[in-house]
C-alpha cells in the first residue's frame, strides 16, 4: 500500500501505547534485549541440538518452536497518536489473525517475521465482540505457513505454548497446560463478553495479543487476547475463531446472535426467593429489553424481595435449555449462541416460569455495535 509520511514517521518514532491492564497486547517499549542477529530479530542458539540432552517432552517442545515460529508475525499499528504492538499468525494464504484491540484506531500495519524485515499489511476486517481481527500482506517468507486450527476440543490439563512478543521480545515462547475452559472473557468498557474461552497457565505478557496457543502438535487450540494476573491467561477458541475469521475475510465484519435480556446465574438466593421447581441450575432472566428480539417471549423480573441481606428478582425465567443443549449457566448459555446459532436463527428455549416447564421460541437480532464497532 502507498506510503503515508505522517503514519510512516508515527511507526519509526512511537513509543509504548498504553492499554488495560487486563489485556495482554501493546508495548513498544522492551526491555534491553540481548544482540542478535542483523535484520533477524531471533537470537542464535549457543548450543548445538547435538550437544544438548533432553527429555522427549523437552525435545518435543523445541521441534514444535520450530515447527511453528516461522509463521509467527510481530505486529505494529500505527496511527498518528503512536502506535501499538501484538502478534499475528498465518491463517491462510495472505492472511493473519491477531486481536481487534491489536489494530484499532491504526492507519497503518506492519509485520515482520524471523526470515523477513518489516512488511506493510492492511486491515481486512475486525470484530470487538470476539476481540479478532484479520490482516492481510502482499507478500510473505515462504517459510510463513498456515498454522491449522484445531477442529476438536482439547481438556483442561493439555500441555500448551504460546507464541508472540512479549514486551517485544520477538519470537518468545512459554509453556504450559489448558487451565480452565468455558471461560467468558471481558469486552472492556461493553456489556458483552467473548465467549467459550480457554483458560491457560502459559504465561502471557503485553505483546503476546493475537499469537497462537498451540498443542505439541502444533495445532491451534485459541487465540491469545488477555492476561489476569499470575498464572491465568485467556484466549478466544479455535471453535469460535473458526466461524468469525472467514466471514472477516470476505465481508470485513461477523454478526454475532443477540437475545436482548439481563441474565445472572442462580443462586441459592435466588432459588429461595423463587418457585423453580426442581430446578437448582440455569439462567435467571432479570430484564427483558423493550426492543430486543426476546420482548414479548421471555419474561424479565416482576418484582424483587431481600434475601439474607442481599436484593434478588422474582418472577423471571429460569433458562434450563436452549435447542439440544442443557444450559446450567451463563457461560453455557453464550457458548450456545456463539457456536450453534446466527442472527434469524428461530430457536426453542425451555424456562421454567411459575414452577413450571415451558417452551417458548425466539428469533434471534444481531448484537448491537459498541462505542461505533459492529
Amino acid at each position: 500500500m502507498p506510503d503515508k509520511p505522517h503514519s510512516r514517521r508515527a511507526f519509526l518514532t512511537a513509543s509504548g501505547f498504553a492499554l488495560s491492564s487486563l489485556l495482554a497486547g501493546c508495548t513498544l517499549n522492551p526491555p534491553q534485549a540481548s544482540p542478535v542477529e542483523e535484520g533477524s530479530g531471533f537470537p542464535e542458539d549457543p548450543v548445538a541440538p547435538e550437544t544438548r540432552e533432553q527429555s522427549p517432552a523437552n525435545s518435543r517442545l523445541g521441534e514444535v518452536y520450530q515447527e511453528t515460529i516461522d509463521s509467527v508475525a510481530a505486529v505494529q499499528a500505527a496511527s498518528t497518536d503512536g502506535a501499538s504492538g501484538g502478534t499475528a499468525w498465518v491463517y491462510d494464504d495472505s492472511y493473519l489473525v491477531t486481536n481487534n484491540h491489536v489494530v484499532r484506531g491504526a492507519t497503518d500495519y506492519y509485520l515482520r517475521f524471523r526470515e523477513s524485515g518489516w512488511l506493510e499489511a492492511e486491515l481486512v476486517g475486525s470484530d470487538v465482540h470476539s476481540d479478532l481481527a484479520v490482516l492481510e500482506a502482499s507478500t510473505l517468507p515462504d517459510s510463513a505457513t498456515a498454522l491449522d486450527l484445531a477442529d476438536r476440543s482439547y481438556p483442561v490439563g493439555t500441555q500448551v505454548a504460546a507464541l508472540g512478543n512479549p514486551f517485544g521480545l520477538s519470537g518468545s515462547f512459554t509453556t504450559g497446560i489448558i487451565s480452565g475452559r468455558n471461560r467468558t472473557i471481558a469486552i472492556p468498557n461493553s456489556p458483552f463478553s467473548t465467549p467459550d474461552g480457554i483458560q491457560t497457565d502459559a504465561a502471557v505478557n503485553p505483546g503476546n495479543s493475537g499469537g497462537p496457543l498451540i498443542t505439541l502438535d502444533g495445532v491451534v487450540v485459541g487465540v491469545v487476547n488477555a492476561t489476569q494476573g499470575d498464572n491465568v491467561g485467556f484466549a478466544i477458541s479455535a471453535a469460535l475463531t473458526e466461524r468469525v475469521i472467514p466471514a472477516l475475510i470476505e465481508t470485513g465484519s461477523y454478526d454475532h446472535s443477540y437475545l436482548g435480556i439481563g441474565l445472572s446465574d442462580v443462586s441459592p438466593a435466588v432459588i429461595e426467593a423463587n418457585d423453580f421447581g426442581n430446578y437448582t441450575f440455569g439462567v435467571y432472566v432479570n430484564q427483558v429489553l423493550p426492543s430486543g428480539p426476546s420482548n414479548g417471549k421471555l419474561r424479565g423480573s416482576q418484582t424483587t424481595t431481600t434475601v439474607r441481606g442481599r436484593e434478588v428478582g422474582v418472577g423471571g425465567d429460569l433458562i434450563v435449555r436452549m435447542g439440544e443443549w442443557t444450559i446450567q449457566n451463563r457461560e453455557r448459555l453464550a457458548a450456545y449462541l456463539a457456536l450453534e446459532t446466527t442472527p434469524g436463527d428461530t430457536i426453542d428455549i425451555e424456562v421454567i416460569r411459575g414452577g413450571e416447564p415451558k417452551t417458548v421460541t425466539v428469533t434471534l437480532g444481531t448484537r448491537p455495535p459498541i462505542n461505533g464497532q459492529g
